[in-house]
């Protein structure tokens, strides 16, 4: 049914400057502030900047000698202080910046606030207080992993409407029918479809998948009372979190990966296309490797383990199988090797044969925590010594997947006392007094209360930031060093807010997280996807949607350059062969740029997503999520407040004046199935909207408008 506003009787029309906020007239981003905002007890610490060198180095500012919390509503001022000048007025040589920080921690009033300079008259990104500021920012960064789904077709009510796609990657010769890198006969087919693109390319690795895999799976023991089954990917609704569900989607691509014998291939690649359905060329696998049966055994035993608590008996008997196998096979082929590079994929998926220890060590873990077999546990106790935690005794972010499987030991029923009691000594020892770890906090050594050391900012340093939180949540999630817990939710909690905004960039490093609550997000990355020129973005017009939203990117790099084909090398692209700065000459947290050109650019060192970074967020922002959220909220597109959901007895949703564009002819209401319940179309885009929920019962279900898309939760009673 097609209403006209005009005609409905039911519909509410009204004014918008009686509905929502004001904040600053002014917005500045040298004021730092989580864009999501904060949980009430929790430190919140704005960072104001004042340049000194690199990129924003003539945008001086000098912050006046009081500050304010405003309410966002009415800018009635709620808390003053003074900002305190960071290390004396020294310039932090990591940003290049003078750095003062604003502690309004007392301030724990849930409502929607902003920060305030009285004496320049410009404010901060509004953020929220509440119990509930990361449950959005947490639910589009899981849902980014349905984005990246080989072979599954993105289609609404799932995929928001700018981001729908028919089933990648199952034509000729691709993963349906996917044969050897160096024998293209039919003898060497497999069906090795589904499963996640690895990054802003559609190749698939079962290596560089271990660390992300782990991770969720890590994420949901953790933090077991956070996942529900309602964030809107097409398995919500069957009884089983969502987190596991999307793990699932890879899991069954990795059983199919593995042979009859046990073995695992290692890699599929190929192609590249905008969107991916685009993609028709031929794809490729590698063959099985020692590394990718090991990585794949750590995987089947922990999946297992946590299948086997959602109740699915059938399936955690099926990963157990898979996961003996694998070790079986990798035990009697120890030194399998496979070099990819020059053959097929980007990357080399090849582990050293420490890197294969790791895995191994993981293995005989997660498989003994499964089964209490013996032969694991003596092979573990025998061998895992050899982990780098042990021999440097030092916990550090690189190596985090392999930390975690030593932690988890401790788990086991039986575990060995002494080796316990060894891992979790040195992993405290370090985390507590390493010169690396706790004290750069307590001594606030980063300026943006985040620290990692110069040479940790590499390719994908937002991960590592994330993986750094991760250890610091460690200490709690096994009970080490109870008595300084706060310090350690403190320190992770810093990592959370550099990830939201508090940051040299004052980018939240999110992509498109304006309707969820960040107003500066990341606009681009590297993807084939959403690359420059595709139907998703288009400089020259502006993007309609950019990328979808909640993908982490790489973030700051300081080894950054343009391709070695530059100046001259680049065939008919040698006018991209330009200095740019960012990320080039910059200090190394400002080492980023908001772009997604390619070669011989190589955005990509910069600014593409990785599985593994999105799932090292995913478990770092799990810990402060909360286990359940009011369905009462405001959603925010782009950089305004338009879309308000109220609750109560007279559900309804409101839509400010100018949600809508000239283009935007139609709001659409689906329920979970789909199913179109109602389509409204907009004469008058200036005009304000109240949409009545009460017809409906509770349940899931989908506003479209304005090429994007959000969840609505009506609850029984309501």
């Amino acid at each position: 049914m097609v209403l006209r506003i005009s005609s409905l009787a039911s519909i509410l029309m009204l004014a918008a400057s009686t509905l929502f906020a004001q904040g600053p007239q002014t917005t500045d981003n040298h004021i730092k502030v989580d864009q999501f905002g904060h949980l009430p007890g929790d430190a919140k610490i704005a960072v104001i900047s004042n340049p000194v060198t690199g990129y924003n180095s003539t945008q001086s500012f000098t912050p006046g000698t009081t500050y304010e919390v405003r309410a966002w509503s009415d800018r009635s001022v709620v808390f003053s202080g003074a900002p305190v000048s960071w290390k004396s007025g020294a310039t932090h040589a990591q940003s290049g910046d003078k750095v003062w920080w604003f502690d309004f921690s007392s301030v724990n009033t849930p409502g929607s606030y902003y920060v305030y300079d009285p004496a320049r008259s410009v404010g901060s990104y509004r953020f929220e207080i509440n119990a509930c500021v990361y449950h959005e920012p947490l639910k589009q960064a899981l849902r980014t992993f349905y984005y990246q789904r080989c072979g599954c077709a993105r289609a609404v009510p799932y995929a928001g409407a700018g981001w729908v796609d028919a089933a990648c990657h199952i034509g000729a010769q691709q993963d349906k029918d996917c044969r050897l890198y160096n024998d293209n006969s039919t003898a060497t087919s497999h069906d090795l479809s589904g499963g996640w693109h690895d990054a802003g390319d559609y190749n698939k690795y079962v290596n560089f998948a271990w660390g992300a895999v782990v991770d969720l799976l890590l994420a949901c023991d953790e933090s077991p009372a956070v996942w529900d089954d309602a964030s809107g990917i097409p398995e919500s609704g069957n009884g089983v979190p969502d987190i596991l569900d999307e793990v699932k989607y890879e899991l069954d691509w990795l059983l199919r990966m593995q042979q009859g014998n046990g073995s695992v291939l290692c890699v599929v690649g190929g192609g590249g296309a905008s969107p991916p359905s685009a993609d028709h060329a031929a794809r490729a696998y590698g063959p099985a490797t020692t590394s990718a049966t090991y990585a794949a055994a750590s995987m089947f035993a922990l999946a297992a383990i946590e299948f086997g608590k959602a109740g699915q008996s059938a399936y955690t008997t099926t990963l157990r199988t898979a996961a003996e196998n694998a070790w079986t096979w990798a035990l009697a082929n120890p030194a399998v090797t496979f070099a990819n590079s020059g053959k097929l994929a980007a990357g080399e998926q090849e582990t050293d044969a420490y890197g294969t220890l790791s895995r191994r060590l993981a293995a005989a873990c997660f498989l003994y925590a499964l089964t209490g077999t013996a032969a694991y546990k003596t092979w573990f106790d025998a061998n895992y010594a050899q982990a780098h935690l042990i021999q440097w005794s030092s916990a550090y972010p690189f190596e985090t997947t392999l930390q975690d499987a030593l932690l988890y030991y401790a788990k086991a029923a039986n575990a060995t006392a002494a080796v316990v009691a060894d891992i979790q000594g040195k992993y405290s020892q370090s985390v507590k007094t390493g010169g690396e770890n706790l004290p750069t906090v307590t001594n606030g050594d980063d300026a943006y209360r985040a620290y990692l050391k110069d040479g940790d900012y590499t390719w994908g340093s937002n991960s590592t930031k994330c993986k750094k939180a991760g250890m610091y949540l460690n200490m709690a999630v096994y009970n080490l060093d109870a008595g300084n817990a706060a310090a350690y939710r403190r320190a992770a909690l810093g990592f959370v807010n550099y990830m939201h905004g508090v940051n040299p960039t004052a980018f939240a490093y999110l992509s498109n997280m304006g309707a969820y609550g960040a107003e500066n997000s990341i606009n681009e990355f590297y993807h084939s996807w959403f690359a420059d020129g595709s139907q998703l973005w288009d400089r020259a017009s502006v993007s309609t949607y950019g990328p979808a939203p909640g993908f982490v990117p790489g973030g700051p790099n300081p080894s950054f350059a343009l391709d070695g084909c530059c100046p001259s090398g680049c065939a008919n692209l040698n006018n991209l062969c330009v200095p740019l700065s960012p990320p080039s000459g910059q200090p190394i947290q400002k080492s980023y740029r908001d772009w997604n050109t390619s070669w011989p650019q190589d955005s990509w060192s910069v600014t593409e997503n990785g599985i593994y970074y999105q799932a090292a967020y995913v478990r770092m922002v799990s810990h402060f999520a909360a286990s359940s959220c009011p369905v009462t909220r405001t959603v925010r597109m782009r950089d305004n407040p338009l879309v308000r959901v109220v609750c109560g007895k007279g559900a309804s949703i409101i839509l400010r004046s100018g949600t809508f564009a000239m283009a935007d002819q139609y709001i659409q209401i689906f329920d979970a199935a789909g199913n179109l319940l109602r389509q409204i179309r907009i004469d008058n885009p200036a005009t304000s909207l109240k949409i009545d929920l009460g017809v409906y019962g509770a349940g899931i279900y989908f506003l479209r408008t304005g090429g994007q898309s959000f969840r609505i939760v009506r609850n029984s009673g309501q």
